[in-house]
């Protein structure tokens, strides 16, 4: 069996295989998710990969290469697990990496804050392989809370090598690095089984054990008795036939599960025991390695989240962080906005002067320079200054710990809409870029309910809709200033949770027409509060994601500007493409509350958002060219002049609010879902929603 993943190298990272080059051996790293995988995996390779203080951050796998003693090292850091009895896709695919991927040996990182939970994994694995090395992370936050996990204990109870260790600070690597080094293979450590339960197994174990199977014999038996069909598959593969054209392995089979219903076992009450033996023999050796002490800082977290996650004040303190996020970035961000546009401007005039020079046609100067340069500048200068804003904040309330109970607050609503409150956390990461929402919508175990985030990730308006949001509140409905900044961040603080009520409506109606189902249970785990890293945030929030997202919108409004250009320059028998688009969407676009140069320029902004205000700008002042706001002695002057009223301008927020999604998250939900019919409806349900808010402000503006 082959596994493909993302394999980084020192120039990227490319799509390879995980086989690994002659001389090196393959490692993988496993364990629960936040526990610091990839705080380990990022010292040890020397590369990138994202870290965060939220279970769920490493939805994909990594490789990195590093060499040690000589030796060198293939590692690949799976996704995060809490069971190799895999319920969501990240767990199907550590399962599968480490049962048949062929690792010659699995590093566990466990927390030694919870060792309780890590080492529940970590048994499992332990009984598939005895190549196993255990790694007790965050021993730093576990002394600070009064517990202390005697990790020689527990290596002589497992025996495997146990090593003590804070990744983030690089304390116990070099032992760890040791331990890798010197590993002994051992043989699997099985769980400890009721005796009906071993008696059941014994015809079939008996009967792998004079066959050559890779996986010990118990554990594919209990798999097999479970009904796991990915372990029938691998089998199957191993035998060449299937258990039911064997003759003797079907009988063995048959014998199990005929000795399993003698003592009213089926396979799902089996598999229930297995967990559940694992979580005792876990917790058993929890009481014997591991002493705990009452500390000050497990009670500071304590009282923090008695008001943090407080059934009244949670909402509350939630609404009250995000309007303080939203006021820092709209006060921070006009001057370097204004800044870059100016620069812009300037280097705008000098490339002019450079064709004229070179007496270049004046339909290159027009399709470069009034096309693609004017649209880039455009959305560098509106997107870089929010966001270089919001991701640290953002960044920082995650490092903090605070959006995992962001997701506790609002599991309710979640449950009364039939959806997942893990969707609350791929909903903020909707507020950056709704594209990345709907990759992390991974983290969600149930399909349905993935499916159900991601259709509805478009609702929470994006960095891209932001600042069109922002200039038109500030125009029609709080002014400019201190007090209009507050006032501004208050709006678009309702604006964001009308975003949170249409998806909790829009997942209720799915889930109860197109995606019914019975809402699953699900694990979320509340990290501990740490002290933010500082430098690591800016980094990561500035190259991993203003970057990243700048960079796809650049590569979007590029050919973007170059097509706006040729719409607005080109004029077949005289007539002007865009105000005859215009006057064709008018009677429908006033129906709404807006007009016809509004929608026509929120189709022809379906590459980025960004572009739906400049494009505007263009039709009402009848340019060839794109518009800078920051050019016009005022925006207002000209929203006005051209019929703009307060009406106007709330249905046009709604809309932005409430449409459908960029080019480039709808392709991201055509990959995530495999299906072009999912993608079409990602599209229209915002916008009916959309729709129907325009028809209700217009019609309510009448009735006043």
């Amino acid at each position: 069996m082959r596994f493909h993943f993302r394999v980084h190298g020192n120039a990227g990272f490319s799509d390879q295989s995980t086989t690994a080059r002659e001389g090196e051996t393959l490692l993988a790293l496993a364990g629960n998710p936040n526990v610091g995988k990839s705080t380990l995996f990022n010292r040890l390779t020397g590369l990138h990969q994202h870290t965060g203080n939220w279970p769920g951050k490493t939805v994909d796998s990594a490789c990195g290469r590093f060499s040690h003693a000589g030796r060198r090292y293939l590692l690949m850091d799976t996704p995060g697990a809490y069971s190799l009895a895999a319920r969501s896709d990240e767990e199907v695919l550590t399962r599968d990496f480490l049962c048949f991927g062929a690792p010659e040996a699995v590093i566990v990182v466990c927390d030694a804050t919870c060792a309780e939970r890590s080492l529940i994994l970590a048994l499992q694995i332990l009984e598939i392989t005895g190549n196993v090395i255990i790694c007790m992370n965050l021993c730093d936050e576990a002394e600070k809370k009064g517990i202390f996990p005697n990790t020689d204990r527990l290596s002589a109870k497992l025996g495997v090598p146990v090593v003590p260790m804070s990744a983030a600070r690089g304390r116990g690597v070099d032992a760890f690095l040791h331990a890798v080094d010197n590993l002994t293979p051992g043989p699997p450590r099985p769980i400890s089984l009721p005796a009906a339960v071993e008696t059941a197994c014994a015809p079939l174990v008996s009967l792998l054990e004079s066959r050559e199977i890779p996986l010990p014999p118990r554990w594919i038996t209990l798999r097999l008795l479970e009904g796991d069909a990915d372990t029938l598959a691998a089998l199957q593969k191993q035998l060449g036939v299937s258990p039911e054209e064997d003759a003797a392995l079907a009988s063995a089979l048959q014998l199990s599960r005929e000795i399993l219903h003698i003592h009213d076992l089926d396979a799902a009450r089996l598999s229930d025991l297995c967990a559940a033996s694992a979580a005792a023999e876990a917790e058993a050796l929890c009481r014997e390695c591991v002493r705990k002490s009452p500390s000050r800082a497990a009670l500071r977290d304590r009282r923090i989240d008695r008001v943090l996650t407080h059934p009244v004040w949670g909402i509350p303190v939630m609404l009250a962080l995000l309007a303080l996020v939203l006021w820092l970035t709209i006060s921070g961000a006009n001057y370097p906005s204004a800044l870059l546009s100016r620069g812009f401007s300037w280097l705008g005039t000098l490339l002019r002067d450079v064709f004229a020079s070179l007496h270049a046609p004046p339909w290159l100067t027009g399709a470069l320079l009034d096309g693609v340069y004017t649209t880039v500048a455009w959305v560098v200068a509106v997107m870089l200054p929010p966001m270089a804003i919001f991701f640290p904040l953002f960044t920082i309330l995650e490092d903090l710990g605070y959006l995992p109970r962001m997701a506790f607050n609002l599991d309710g609503s979640f449950k009364r809409s039939s959806a997942c409150g893990k969707q609350a956390l791929t909903m903020c990461m909707g507020l950056g870029c709704n594209a990345a929402g709907v990759v992390g919508c991974r983290i969600i175990d149930s399909p349905r309910e993935k499916l159900i985030a991601a259709l509805t990730n478009s609702f929470m308006p994006c960095n891209g809709r932001f600042p069109t949001i922002i200039s038109l509140i500030a125009l029609f409905f709080t002014g400019s200033g201190l007090l209009g900044s507050a006032l501004s961040a208050l709006l678009l603080t309702l604006v964001i949770l009308l975003g949170v009520v249409s998806t909790l409506l829009a997942s209720k109606l799915l889930s109860k027409t197109l995606l019914r189902g019975v809402p699953s249970s699900f694990t979320l785990e509340l990290p501990p509060y740490r002290k933010p890293q500082i430098l690591r945030v800016l980094v990561r929030s500035i190259l991993d994601r203003t970057l990243f997202v700048l960079g796809r919108a650049v590569t979007v409004a590029a050919p973007a500007g170059l097509l706006l250009w040729l719409i607005g320059n080109l004029r077949p028998g005289g007539v002007d493409l865009l105000q005859a688009l215009a006057a064709i969407l008018d009677a429908p676009g006033r129906f709404l509350g807006m007009d016809g140069v509004i929608l026509l320029a929120f189709i022809l902004g379906l590459p980025a958002n960004e572009l739906v205000l400049p494009i505007m700008l263009m039709c009402y002042l009848s340019q060839g060219q794109l518009t800078e706001p920051g050019a016009l002695a005022s925006l207002g002057t000209v929203l006005r002049a051209n019929g703009w009223t307060g009406v106007t301008s709330a249905c046009f927020i709604l809309f932005s609010l409430l449409h459908w999604p960029c080019a480039t998250t709808l392709l991201t939900i055509r990959k995530e879902t495999g299906s072009w019919r999912y993608t079409a409806l990602a599209a229209a349900l915002p916008t009916a929603f959309g729709l129907i808010a325009c028809l209700l402000v217009r019609f309510l503006s009448m009735l006043l």
